[in-house]
Order: C-alpha cells, then sequence, then structure tokens
C-alpha cells in the first residue's frame, strides 16, 4: 500500500471521527440546553405552588401576592418574558431532542423491550410533555388572557382584592378541575424523570448526587399533588354567587 493511500485512509478516518465527535457534542450541547431550561421551570413552578397555597392558607395573602406580580414593572417587563421564552425553548428543544433520538437510532421499536430497559415515565416524556403544554394553553386561556384583557383592553382600575374571587370561580365547573387534576399526573411523571435526569446532563455527579436526585423525585410527588389539592379545595369551597 502506497504512502499516499495511507493518508487518504488516515484522512477520512479522521474526518469520520470529527463528524462523530461533532454529532455528539451538538446532542450533548442540546441535552445541557434542555436541562437548564428544565430547571429555570422547576423553580418557577415551585414559586408558582407558593403563591397558589396562599389561596387555601390566607385569600388576603394570595391577594396581595397576586397584585404585586401583576402590577410589578420587573415581573411584567423582564421576568415574564423569560419565563415565556423558557417554556416555549423547552418544549420546542424536547421535540427536537424525540425527532433527533428517533432518527438517529439503529435498534428498531420491534426489538426494543420496553419497561425492561426504561421506565413509562422515561420512554414517553414526549407524551407528558404535549398534555402539560396543552394544558399550559389551558391556563394561559383561564388566566393570563383575562389578565391581559381586564388591564390592557378593558382599562379597569387596580382592584388589590378580586384575585381570590376570580381564581375560586375558575374552579366552579369540575370539568376543568379533573383537567387540572389529570395534567398534574402527567407532571409528576414528567417531572419524576426529567428533574432527576437534569442533573445528569448538566454533568453534577459528585457526592450530593443521591441527596439530590431523592430531593427530585419527591419534589415530583409534592408539588403537582399540592396543586391538585389547591383545585379540588377551591372547588369544593366556592364563594356565594353575588361574590363573583
Amino acid at each position: 500500500m502506497s504512502i499516499r493511500n495511507l493518508r487518504r485512509i488516515f484522512a477520512s478516518r479522521n474526518l469520520e471521527n470529527l463528524t462523530i465527535m461533532g454529532i455528539i457534542s451538538s446532542s450533548i450541547a442540546r441535552k445541557v440546553a434542555m436541562a437548564l431550561s428544565g430547571l429555570f421551570l422547576v423553580f418557577f413552578l415551585g414559586q408558582h405552588f407558593v403563591i397558589n397555597a396562599t389561596a387555601v392558607l390566607s385569600p388576603d395573602t394570595f391577594n396581595s401576592w397576586s397584585h404585586f406580580m401583576g402590577n410589578n414593572g420587573l415581573v411584567q417587563g423582564l421576568l415574564q418574558p423569560i419565563l415565556i421564552f423558557g417554556v416555549v425553548f423547552h418544549f420546542a428543544m424536547g421535540f427536537v431532542l424525540e425527532l433527533k433520538n428517533r432518527s438517529s437510532r439503529s435498534i428498531k421499536y420491534a426489538s426494543y423491550k420496553g419497561s425492561a430497559n426504561a421506565s413509562w415515565a422515561s420512554r414517553n416524556m414526549i407524551i407528558s410533555g404535549l398534555v402539560i403544554l396543552s394544558f399550559l394553553g389551558l391556563h394561559f386561556y383561564d388566566f393570563w388572557i383575562p389578565e391581559m384583557i381586564h388591564k390592557y383592553v378593558e382599562s379597569h382600575p387596580e382592584d388589590p382584592t378580586r384575585y381570590y374571587t376570580e381564581t375560586v370561580h375558575k374552579f366552579e365547573n369540575p370539568v376543568r378541575v379533573g383537567l387540572y387534576v389529570v395534567s398534574f399526573g402527567l407532571l409528576a411523571m414528567h417531572l419524576w424523570h426529567g428533574f432527576a435526569s437534569s442533573f445528569q446532563s448538566v454533568g453534577f455527579n459528585n457526592k450530593y448526587s443521591v441527596a439530590l436526585t431523592r430531593f427530585a423525585k419527591v419534589y415530583a410527588i409534592l408539588i403537582p399533588v399540592g396543586f391538585i389539592f389547591i383545585a379540588i379545595y377551591l372547588h369544593l369551597n366556592q364563594l356565594p354567587p353575588s361574590s363573583h
């Protein structure tokens, strides 16, 4: 074999290795971006739960905190757009990763052994994600859009006491409450796999990893269950019609 042929083979293999490394690197980058956006949304979810929990504990506090979040310039002008971007980015990245994973699998689904290889939650992240995305659409329709209409279209004066009454009224319909319950159940399964695996995706692997994984599992159950309790509680504690 001539030196020229050896150089060609060497160059070809190097190019192949570089291509593989490029694909791996981009895949890793996508997973890290997915994990970071997920951790951001997990933080927001916890903050959102704390505010909503006051609807059960103290309606006056709920009104006060809701009024602050709905009228503070920093929250509305900076944090809210960042949150919306984070939601869109996370779900868009999830769909991209799912499509990439499906197209790159060399093993066909016929040989895939389901739960023998992975949990239901990890195998169906895209399904639970789609349901959660649909739920977010309902949530925006129930709360965010009416809030925008109230403040910017109908231009009502500020009323710091209206939030609790409006929220309780939203949970009057048992069908809507049922949709919330199902959505938060799927959110629990989504978090069960996604929250814990996000630490691995960003390379967090040290002596605290086991404790963080346990915390993620507890969080994945308690927060959605807490939201379910709030929805059912408000449904069962409706205000008189004159208060609507």
